[in-house]
């Protein structure tokens, strides 16, 4: 809903949380029905409804899709959420394998931005 200055308070309708995010409310939709949006609730009409905790949570969801986690992967991650504490040790380790290949794949886009900064430089010389 939008206050009369314009700024928006919860709770969201998927328009307004498809704009905040960068999304279209149909991924939006998808990430839901697969299972990565589950403490989602909805009116009596059957729309959902977001609060700023889902919003934060759909914002992890989106960092861990833009950074190449599988959605079967984020569903796992979801799913141990759903069972409670004691299962903190294994999402934390499903987050640390995550962070381990994203800092691999930083190591080999930095030699990579090297070997183009090199060429960039000899290129430069020739002029």
């Amino acid at each position: 809903m939008r206050s009369s200055a314009g700024i928006s308070e919860g709770p969201w309708t998927i328009k307004d949380v498809a704009e905040r995010v960068g999304l279209s409310a149909h991924t939006i939709r998808y990430y839901e029905q697969e299972g990565l949006l589950p403490s989602l609730k909805r009116d009596q009409h059957g729309n959902r409804i977001f609060e700023e905790r889902d919003i934060e949570w759909l914002e992890l969801v989106i960092c861990l899709r833009e950074t190449g986690m599988p959605i079967a992967e984020i569903r796992r991650y979801v799913d141990l959420g759903m069972e409670g504490d004691q299962t903190i040790p294994m999402r934390k380790q499903i987050l640390q394998k995550h962070r381990q290949m994203l800092e691999k794949k930083m190591e080999e886009i930095n030699k990579a931005l090297t070997k183009i900064d090199k060429k960039m430089k000899w290129y430069d010389s020739k002029k």
